[in-house]
């Protein structure tokens, strides 16, 4: 749908030109001449964006704007002047200005400008759908972002989710919203109107693991004295159970999951009678549990049983496109937790978002927008307030990236020792392993060794 640009300026040459030239740009445009007319106007054109110049022959622009924002808060407003004047400029911003252009406009920037507010207005809007989604509790598929690559995994998700039986492993990073999966997968499954139970296997004390999971009896254990304790296999009847990070579980309570994964039929603790349950089971983890297994940390026959279908959440920073939308959405929500009205994100701050690496995922960019919104006062978080307390999350970013840098000494040095310097310490990272090295280096292992020939290196294993 075609963005709809209202032009409020009474030069009428200005005006029809500027029309022509943003309707040849994909713009829906209409013009206002007349300052009296501007509500009106607004009420029946319903302009996605306006332009709005400054020095208008009966009005101040300045004060058209002030009355815009109070009664269109969420309205665009792109002054435009034909004076260089640095304390007009400010003034329009803080009064809520989306930005400032001088005349004669320069079309191209005007463009990428118009684009710009477009797309910050479409995150509005988004953020708006999620904020309503999460007040009816309801996750959607656009709740995990607009990129192909997640939406690829949320079709993939509804389709398992329609099954009442298979267990699902999910797998990713931490902080990549494995538990909303799950929530996903109930939410969209036959057992959607029972419970949803989740339980993090990490933070379970070993010696009461079991009695979470299965429940125990009065008198079981030191402390069961009170009465019968449900677990959250019972709790979870008829319904869907999360265990979250089950790459945790002790290996006795691996044996007895798996025999509740084949039989449906546990026993408390302490208890004589079996158990029966009708329970779905979501595994969730950020191991590589095939790793696991052959390591003799996870048990393979229960792997197997956890890995009937599979998903890989990716992290954060494979998917940065989904970083303003989910950046509105938290800013909406801290929003109202604190009481603020922070109403933007600056797009150079917005940019500084999308080059971090987000070791920390999702997760960590809640707590950074968190942060952010909890320190300002302004209506709008600028690129400084996140600098303020991730300076020394950028520096560790930048020291765990992958980039490969090079220092060149004045002197200058030659390309074939530069070659030849970095085969010597891939081997020596290798222990020798040629085959290994090639790969690291992105070379075939022919292409290494003749480079190696032609370089008069030679190796052998425990390579010094």
């Amino acid at each position: 749908m075609l963005k709809k640009v209202l032009i409020i300026d009474d030069d009428q040459l200005v005006s029809v030109s500027l029309k022509k030239a943003l309707t040849r740009l994909n713009f829906n445009v209409e013009i206002c001449l007349d300052a009296v007319e501007v509500f009106e106007s607004i009420r029946n054109f319903d302009p996605d964006i306006i332009l709005l110049d400054i020095y208008l022959t009966t009005h101040n622009g300045l004060e058209i704007l002030k009355e815009i924002k109070i009664k269109h808060t969420d309205l665009p407003v792109i002054m435009i002047t034909g004076y260089a004047d640095v304390d007009i400029a400010v003034n329009a911003i803080k009064n809520g200005a989306y930005d400032f252009l001088l005349k004669p406009l320069d079309l191209d920037q005007l463009n990428t400008v118009l684009k710009k507010a477009s797309e910050n207005l479409n995150l509005k809007r988004e953020v708006e759908t999620l904020q309503e989604i999460l007040r009816q509790d309801e996750l959607t598929p656009d709740y995990f972002g607009k990129s192909g690559k997640i939406q690829r995994i949320v079709k993939t998700t509804q389709k398992l989710a329609k099954s009442s039986d298979t267990t699902v492993l999910i797998e990713g990073e931490s902080g990549t919203g494995k538990e909303v999966f799950a929530k996903f997968i109930h939410q969209n499954s036959p057992r959607k109107t029972a419970n949803f139970i989740q339980i993090n296997c990490a933070t379970i004390p070993k010696d009461l693991a079991e009695s979470e999971l299965f429940g125990h009896e009065k008198g079981a254990f030191t402390g069961a004295a009170q009465k019968t304790k449900l677990g959250k296999f019972e709790l979870a009847d008829k319904g869907t159970i999360l265990l979250d990070e089950i790459g945790e579980l002790t290996q006795d309570l691996q044996v007895k999951l798996l025999r509740v994964l084949q039989e449906k039929k546990f026993y408390r603790v302490g208890g004589e009678k079996e158990v029966e349950v009708d329970v779905r089971v979501l595994a969730a983890t950020n191991k590589q549990l095939e790793d696991e297994v052959r390591s003799g940390n996870f048990r393979e026959d229960l792997f197997y049983r956890l890995n009937v279908a599979k998903i890989v959440i990716p992290p954060l920073r494979e998917r940065s496109e989904d970083i303003p939308s989910l950046s509105y959405s938290f800013l909406a929500e801290f929003n109202k937790k604190f009481q603020k009205n922070v109403t933007d994100i600056d797009p150079v701050a917005m940019d500084r978002l999308k080059e971090y690496p987000w070791k920390g995922n999702i997760r960590e960019l809640r707590n950074v927008i968190e942060r952010a919104l909890l320190l300002i006062d302004e209506e709008k978080i600028l690129k400084p307030h996140f600098l303020s307390f991730m300076s020394d999350l950028y520096a560790k970013g930048d020291k765990q990236s992958d980039k490969f840098t090079l220092t060149i000494p004045p002197s200058g040095i030659k390309i074939d020792d530069v070659i030849k310097d970095l085969i010597l310490k891939t081997l020596k990272i290798t222990n020798g392993n040629q085959v290994k090295a090639a790969k690291i280096l992105g070379l075939s292992r022919s292409k290494l060794r003749y480079r190696m020939e032609q370089l008069n290196i030679s190796v052998t294993k425990n390579f010094d």
